[in-house]
Order: C-alpha cells, then structure tokens, then sequence
C-alpha cells in the first residue's frame, strides 16, 4: 500500500491548529537539544557504552505520541531517548540514567538501551535488533486480555524489519487482530545511502502483506503527516480491526557512537531533511509567532535542556551494595 494518501505528497492540506504547530515544534525542539547535549556528553566520555540519537527523526517520534493516548502502551527498540521525552519523561531522569546516576530511571545500572517508565506507559528501550515487535504484541495482547482499549505503539528501525522474531510477531498480531501500530524508522541511514526525500522504493510498508497486514509509507520528516498517518492507524487498532505497519521515511544524522551518519550530502539537502527546521520555518510564514517570540520558545527549551544535565551530573553515582539490588518500577 505504499503510495497511498498517508504517503509524503500533498501535505501542505492538512491543517494544524497553531497550539498544535507550537505544541509539536516545542516537542521535536526539546528531543533535538536533549540529544545533542547527549552527544556532547558521550564526546566527553561522560556518557559510556553506546549512545545513539535519533537526530533528524523527531517528527516521526512527536506526530505517533500526539496521536495517541497518555495511556497507550510504548516500546521502542535501542533509540529510547526521543520517545521518552515525548511522553513527557523528565529530562533529567534520562540524563542521569546515561550519566550512570543513582536517580536515572534504572538507578543509573541500564543505560540508553534499559529504561523504563512504567508510571509514562513506557515499557524500553531493547538493544535487541527487532525484540520490541514480539514485546509489543505481548502488550497489546495484554491491553486486549484485560478488556481495555489502549493501542501499542511498537517502534524500531529498518534493519529489524526483516528479523524472524518480527515476521512471527506480524503473524500473531494479525491473526488475534491485536490492537498495535508497528512504526518502522527507515531512517535511510545505511552505508552510502543519500538522503531520501519522497517516496523510497521499499517493501517495508509491505512487510505485512502476507498476513493481511496493512502498510503505508509517510513522509516521516513532516509531523503532520505523521500525525495523520498515526491517528487513522490508531483508531483502526483500537475499533478492533488489528494492526497497521508505518514506514515512516526519515533521515538520521547521526550514527551509534553520535558521529555523523554519512559525508558528502550537501547543505541544503540536509536543511529539507530537518523535521525541526521544516516545523520552524512553518510557524514563520503562517504568522503563529513571530521571530522573536519563536526565539524565546527556543532559549528556554535549550536552558531547560542544560539545567537538566548540570542538575543530572550533579546526582550521586550507585554503591557497590546497589549492583544486586532490585531496580524499582
């Protein structure tokens, strides 16, 4: 079904409200500073282990979360940090989890790839390639059990789409109609791929095909479309009529150690791949805020941003007697 109207084309005609134009930049806005600072930390060697960001993919992450319910169960793959700031995650917790602090989410002993938020609906952060598709449908067959209504929102990227373990997670998903959305980021970020702008010949939105599964491409670097794309998937999983695959098409900047992804694209390509550049420039030409206003929006979202992380590297580090204890919910 790729190429349908969830597809990238034509959504200079859907309309946003100018609460929603703010509340959606402010979001990506906050994603993209926190992960910088991140990537700033990691460069120092304050952050260990593997830190990747989802640089370049805040729209895809910020348009599934404002379609959804606060109560809609979430689980993403090892790219957690967006995702749990979108749902409304303390910045602060975050950081202190990569600082190793006593006052992250898993007491500072998980990392990027094992956070939890229960009390946010959030259920990780799996650095296993492809492992949040069989957990997700684990969740959404528990939302279904219990008699409720929630719609799991599963994220992982493209180079899980073809695992076994998510296949085997379609067929379960589509033969019990669980309620579930699978989001794969094709964040085109591949050796040697340029950017992509448009549709991308790829299968991935097909993937479900052969269990009934429906699938759509969207243009993953405007929120709205993502928006749009995400509430009809939504509404379908929780009327009872099972899962939908989105390829969301985005570009990631930045690799798994938080260098650059790739060389050679050239500036302005890179500028029409921003989802954050792309909200910024919106909300000036349609007069919701004016350059100054906007500006303000944008200091007090990068000093939140730095405030987090002085308040974070200032937390106490876990004891030796924490190494066996229990990490509480």
């Amino acid at each position: 079904m790729t190429g349908s109207p969830l597809g990238p084309a034509g959504a200079e005609d859907i309309m946003f409200s100018p609460d929603e134009e703010i509340a959606a930049y402010r979001s990506m806005l906050l994603i993209r500073r926190f992960e910088e600072k991140a990537g700033q930390l990691y460069a120092l060697q304050a952050i260990h282990g593997v830190c990747p960001l989802c640089i370049g993919q805040e729209a895809s992450i910020v348009g599934t979360m404002m379609a959804a319910r606060a109560t809609d169960p979430v689980i993403t793959s090892y790219r957690t940090h967006g995702a749990l700031l979108a749902r409304g995650v303390a910045p602060r917790l975050v950081l202190a989890e990569l600082l190793g602090r006593k006052t992250g989410l898993a007491q500072g002993k998980g990392g990027t790839v094992r956070m939890f938020a229960p009390e946010h609906h959030f259920f990780g952060g799996h650095g296993t390639a492809g492992l949040a598709a069989p957990l997700g449908a684990g969740l959404a067959f528990a939302s279904r059990y219990r008699g409720g209504d929630d719609v799991t929102l599963c994220f992982f990227g493209d180079g899980a789409a073809a695992r076994g373990r998510v296949l085997e997670a379609y067929k379960i998903a589509a033969q019990w109609a669980l309620p579930i959305v699978f989001i794969i980021d094709n964040n085109t970020a591949a050796p040697g791929a340029s950017i992509v702008l448009g549709q991308l010949p790829s299968a991935l939105a097909e993937s479900g095909t052969p269990v009934a599964i429906p699938g759509h491409q969207v243009d993953g670097i405007d929120v709205r479309r993502v928006i749009v794309a995400a509430r009809q998937s939504i509404a379908r999983a929780r009327d009872g009529d099972g899962p939908t695959i989105l390829e969301m098409l985005t570009y990631r900047y930045r690799g798994h150690g938080g260098v650059p992804a790739r060389a050679g694209a050239s500036e302005r390509r890179l500028e029409e791949a921003d989802p954050v550049s792309r909200a910024r420039g919106r909300i000036l030409a349609s007069g919701i805020l004016n350059e100054r206003a906007l500006k303000a929006l944008e200091k007090e979202v990068k000093e939140s941003v730095v405030s987090a992380a002085l308040a974070a590297r200032a937390e106490p580090v876990p004891e030796a007697a924490d190494l066996f204890a229990a990490t509480g919910a």
